[in-house]
């Protein structure tokens, strides 16, 4: 146990593995770079987008653009699983890195795991590089030494880098919630989110590389330490390939693939020539820096930039977010745009349908005032036959609300990876992109409309008559009103009873 926690003492060396590098200039040389060139020049300093709703389009986007990746991809993402769909991108990636391609991997250390050591079999390559942001002590640690690290380095290890993005040739991106995992695209059996991206061409895919590099030359990013034995090195890879290929093999011929091969006939939206949804556009992200800040530092994070943008509102707010804890502040703040006649509506998890129980009891602490002041509340429904039992890990199954974005007056939009809750806020960094495009907002307004119909989610009001919290909705086309949280077993509605009574919003 001591020598566990002076394991758990010992301070990242600054010096390791540093290796500075920075985005190549836009490519000109490929009929992808071509076509995009094209399209940007006909729109002078906009920026031009392509919204990702389904699961699996957005799964092979990113494949199709790796794949016609020419001269550089930078990706950046809390989450990149070791499962299928993780798998499918690192065979994608490897074969680019095999053309000539330089490939940057920046991953969140929390949840990193390397099983079959794979992540280090494709750092040993080349023309590949891979580096943690603020990682743990210890490369796949222990529960208990997982928990020791924690416990001595709070301070530093309660930050995480939530920022996603895709960037390839600098000349085409994809930003939004989505992580890299089955999860996120349909593929597992677990939970599956509801999430959100765009597909981005023009000034705005500069700025986002512009942010990847300030991540990937900082301080807290980390290399991944690969055997230094050459020839270890060569065979590692060699046995990488050989387990991806085979995980492919069953990959294709699963029905998921098939699924996804019916309902694209003619290829991905990202390989698809079609109209874009062209605006100003301004790429909005968190300096590396507010992972070290021991107070908050506005300079350092967007949240004043969207305030900005939610106080120009005139008519009407459409927020999407999974975990809504706007805490006593925010709260006061969207009442009092209400009160001057902005309809506000949110859409949010049910407690049926959320994979955190904790941010649940935070968002049910501010949820009758904020009806109270006029906030419309919607609450996912959980997927139609499919109970929500908590798994050993408290998560959810079934549909999951994972999307994060604000739409005002049907012309500004924002997409990203932020919540609308204390974490996202003050401990983790998030990047996003704002945009001025009635079509786009269009195109999440639609998005929002659907999701909260009747059928697919709980409107919350107030009881007039005995001040209690009502949901409505529709079951098998009938009106149907519940009085507690609908579709929620005992023991869920026991965790956020619980939780509620601990002081822990902060952190939520």
């Amino acid at each position: 146990m001591l020598c566990l926690f002076l394991q758990a003492c010992s301070t990242l060396p600054l010096s390791q593995g540093k290796e500075e590098s920075h985005h190549l200039p836009p490519a000109s040389d490929t009929a992808s770079a071509r076509y995009a060139h094209a399209e940007v020049n006909q729109h002078q300093n906009q920026s031009g987008f392509r919204l990702l709703t389904l699961s699996t389009n957005a799964l092979l986007s990113r494949v199709a653009l790796a794949d016609h990746a020419k001269h550089s991809i930078d990706l950046q993402y809390y989450i990149f699983a070791n499962d299928l769909t993780g798998h499918l991108l690192m065979q994608h990636l490897l074969a680019a890195a095999d053309r000539g391609v330089r490939v940057r991997m920046l991953i969140d250390g929390n949840n990193f795991t390397d099983k079959d050591r794979l992540f280090e079999a494709l750092n040993s390559h080349l023309n590949i590089k891979i580096k943690l942001f603020n990682p743990l002590q210890t490369r796949d640690p222990s529960l208990l030494s997982r928990a020791a690290q924690f416990m001595l380095e709070w301070q530093r290890l309660n930050r995480r880098m939530h920022n996603k993005s895709f960037i390839v040739d600098n000349n085409v991106a994809i930003i939004g919630g989505r992580n890299i995992g089955d999860p996120y695209f349909d593929a597992g059996s677990d939970t599956h989110f509801r999430d959100l991206d765009v597909v981005a061409i023009g000034p705005v895919v500069q700025q986002a590389s512009v942010a990847f590099d300030a991540y990937w030359n900082c301080d807290a990013a980390y290399s991944l330490q690969s055997p230094a034995n050459t020839d270890d090195s060569a065979q590692r890879l060699g046995t990488a390939r050989k387990v991806l290929q085979r995980e492919m093999r069953t990959f294709a011929e699963s029905d998921y693939a098939l699924s996804v091969l019916d309902e694209l006939p003619n290829g991905p939206t990202a390989d698809r020539r079609g109209a874009w949804f062209w605006g100003d556009a301004e790429l909005v992200a968190d300096q590396p820096e507010k992972i070290e800040a021991s107070h908050d530092v506005p300079a350092l994070r967007i949240g004043p930039r969207l305030k900005e943008m939610l106080d120009s509102a005139q008519h009407e707010i459409l927020a999407t977010t999974p975990y809504f804890i706007p805490g006593d502040k925010g709260t006061k703040h969207l009442a009092s745009l209400a009160q001057r006649g902005v309809s506000i509506k949110v859409l949010t998890n049910s407690l049926a349908s959320t994979d955190e129980t904790a941010a649940h009891a935070g968002y049910v602490h501010y949820r009758k005032d904020l009806l109270d002041g006029g906030v419309q509340l919607y609450e996912l429904k959980p997927f139609a036959g499919q109970s929500q039992q908590p798994t050993a890990l408290g998560k959810s199954s079934g549909i999951s609300l994972h999307a994060k974005t604000i739409v005002v007056d049907g012309r500004q939009v924002f997409i990203g990876s932020l919540n609308m809750d204390q974490r996202s806020k003050l401990l983790n960094t998030e990047m996003g992109v704002i945009v001025d495009s009635p079509g786009l907002a269009h195109a999440i307004g639609l998005f929002f409309n659907t999701a909260t119909l009747p059928s697919n989610a709980y409107q919350v009001t107030v009881d007039p008559g005995s001040h209690q919290l009502v949901w409505h909705a529709t079951d098998d086309g009938k009106d149907a009103t519940y009085r507690s949280e609908p579709e929620a077993n005992t023991k869920r509605r026991a965790e956020v009873t619980l939780l509620r009574l601990l002081p822990i919003d902060s952190l939520l």
